[in-house]
């Protein structure tokens, strides 16, 4: 089976392959470069790789949540891939394929994955390994940090932009500190490769119609008079 994931939600931009289970990837952080250096990077990879779209048996996306336009721009690409090679789809968030690389090293932990939101919130996910695979232990939400809720657990690790933007206001909201926190880390379209394979495995894979962001906020965007209406009602 062969399969190509596309990650551009925040300020990383990768693609990954999976050739019957191997793995090759190119990561980068481009921060507002994604949609220039996104048609480029692929052909590259594919050329890497020796394949071409055609031998593609499926696309994975990464969803978000993270920047709109990020996040948008990824979700187009991939629907238009999808829809021009007749390809099923999977989509993977950004919380999810955090949480993937997090737990690997540290496979007994439960994985809290945040992302800076902006406007004093992150987007924040609870995550433990179930057959290898992280597996949301509870709805990921976007809130002020310092409002997070996490599930009970004897370890936790932290991974994520929002650990190093909230690192205070998040730990207080904990019961016990991080034995580990990757404040860096961005989004992997190769841990999202890891999660998907298995539901393509299973026939999960669904129609490009169905590809959706998960933005986690009901708008995508704010006006500026929203926003400070927003930040006002905190104080």
């Amino acid at each position: 089976m062969n399969l190509l994931a596309i990650d551009t939600a925040t300020e990383a931009l990768s693609a990954a392959l999976w050739l019957d289970g191997e793995i090759i990837e190119r990561y980068s952080v481009v921060t507002r470069e994604h949609a220039a250096k996104l048609p480029l990077l692929v052909p590259d990879l594919m050329a890497e790789a020796g394949l071409s779209l055609r031998q593609l048996d499926g696309l994975v996306c990464g969803i978000g949540p993270g920047s709109f336009a990020g996040v948008r721009i990824g979700v187009s690409y991939v629907k238009g891939l999808a829809l021009g090679l007749n390809l099923p789809v999977v989509g993977v968030t950004s919380l999810a394929m955090l949480a993937q690389a997090a737990l690997i090293e540290n496979p007994a932990a439960t994985a809290l994955s945040a992302i800076d939101a902006r406007m004093d919130e992150v987007y924040f996910g609870a995550y433990r390994l179930v057959d290898g695979l992280a597996t949301a232990v509870q709805t990921d939400a976007v809130s002020p940090a310092s409002a997070i809720t996490v599930p009970p657990a004897t370890a936790f690790v932290a991974t994520g932009s929002g650990w190093g933007v909230h690192r205070e206001a998040l730990l207080t909201a904990l019961p016990n500190a991080p034995q580990t926190i990757a404040a860096e880390a961005f989004p992997h379209a190769a841990a999202a490769l890891t999660i998907a394979a298995s539901q393509f495995a299973a026939g999960r894979g669904t129609d490009a119609a169905l590809l959706v962001p998960a933005y986690l906020r009901n708008q995508v965007a704010l006006t500026k008079i929203e926003q400070q209406a927003l930040r006002d009602s905190r104080r």
